[in-house]
């Protein structure tokens, strides 16, 4: 069976806090790159999901006629839940 040293203790200390400062020290310097690739990366995915859906609600017509758009087409329409009947209350005195 082996014990613990005090000599291992310390030195374990040392390595915890060597790791934390210097992931520390490393996110500081590569953690603004990072996060600055990841937005302009989530900013032009949102341009192309834009762009492809303005591309397909609007319909396309034959050269030379208008482009108009047709919202009764909408792959999606809007739905009405009922939920119940209405119900008027009283006040009784």
């Amino acid at each position: 069976m082996q014990t613990a040293s005090f000599i291992g203790f310390i030195k374990t200390l040392f390595y915890i806090m060597a790791f934390y400062y210097i992931f520390k020290f490393l996110a500081r310097l590569f953690l603004p790159l990072i996060v600055k690739k990841v937005v302009e990366k989530a900013g032009t995915n949102f341009q192309q999901q834009q762009y492809k859906n303005q591309d397909t609600s609007w319909n396309k017509t034959r050269s030379g006629e208008e482009i108009f758009y047709n919202p009764t087409e909408s792959k999606n329409p809007k739905e009405t839940k009922k939920v119940g009947d209405y119900v008027d209350y009283e006040e009784i005195d």
